[in-house]
């Protein structure tokens, strides 16, 4: 069954919100899985383990508290959002799996432009070196793999983001084996937004775009690429 591949634009994040919930609620064991792409005006999202406390200053900027996991975020012009609305039952595997798959998508969009991104233990997101983005070396607070399975990492100490700069944030719900929410790579954003919250509940932590580490890609390019990192990596 293929994919529904949908380019929304630039749309405000709570009808979409909405339209996400309403899909889910709707779907059958024969409705196809969807991609929707997107792009949101300025807003702060909250997730379900999200403290007020971790947004300092909004700003005029919207809080909008959602049922997805994880802790705040923002969302801004010039970031691709990409909501994988897929059964995984009908797929044929589990939560942690398809935050791999996702994961995935997004380290090898990040190759498409020649930079390298990199997984944190204990810290889901995509996360890049900001002295040399495009350097291959490993990191040594990688997740550590656990048996033959790729997505089966073993749970380490408090996350080490020294040098690092995150690229791309990730926060899912799953309802009746049916995925909503999603992730949201930064392209070429407006980044001042990010320093009055502490992202993904992590003080300090610094946020980055491809733009900022020195490569030059349209919105509709890094959407392109990363629809189609998706639709082949969340493949049954």
């Amino acid at each position: 069954m293929q994919t529904d591949v949908r380019n929304l634009g630039r749309v405000d994040y709570l009808p979409t919100y909405a339209a996400m919930q309403a899909f889910t609620a709707a779907r059958t064991a024969e409705t196809p899985d969807a991609l929707w792409i997107c792009e949101h005006p300025a807003v702060y999202t909250q997730g379900l383990a999200g403290k007020p406390e971790h947004i300092f200053n909004p700003a005029g900027i919207p809080v909008v508290q959602t049922n997805r996991g994880g802790q705040v975020t923002f969302h801004g012009p010039g970031q691709v959002v990409a909501y994988p609305l897929i059964d995984l039952q009908r797929a044929g595997y589990y939560v942690k799996e398809y935050v791999y798959r996702i994961e995935e998508s997004v380290i090898k969009t990040l190759a498409h432009f020649g930079v390298t991104g990199h997984r944190v233990a204990g810290a889901p997101g995509i996360y890049v070196r900001m002295d040399d983005p495009f350097s291959h070396a490993l990191l040594p607070q990688r997740p550590a793999k656990l048996g033959s399975e790729p997505f089966r990492f073993a749970a380490g100490s408090d996350p080490n983001f020294a040098g690092l700069g995150k690229i791309a944030a990730l926060g899912i719900k799953v309802s009746r084996h049916c995925t909503y929410h999603g992730v949201a790579l930064n392209v070429a954003m407006d980044l001042e937004p990010f320093s009055r919250i502490n992202p993904c509940g992590y003080a300090g932590l610094k946020t980055t775009d491809l733009s900022t580490i020195g490569v030059s890609a349209s919105w509709q390019e890094a959407a392109g690429v990363l629809g189609q990192k998706l639709v082949t990596y969340l493949a049954p």
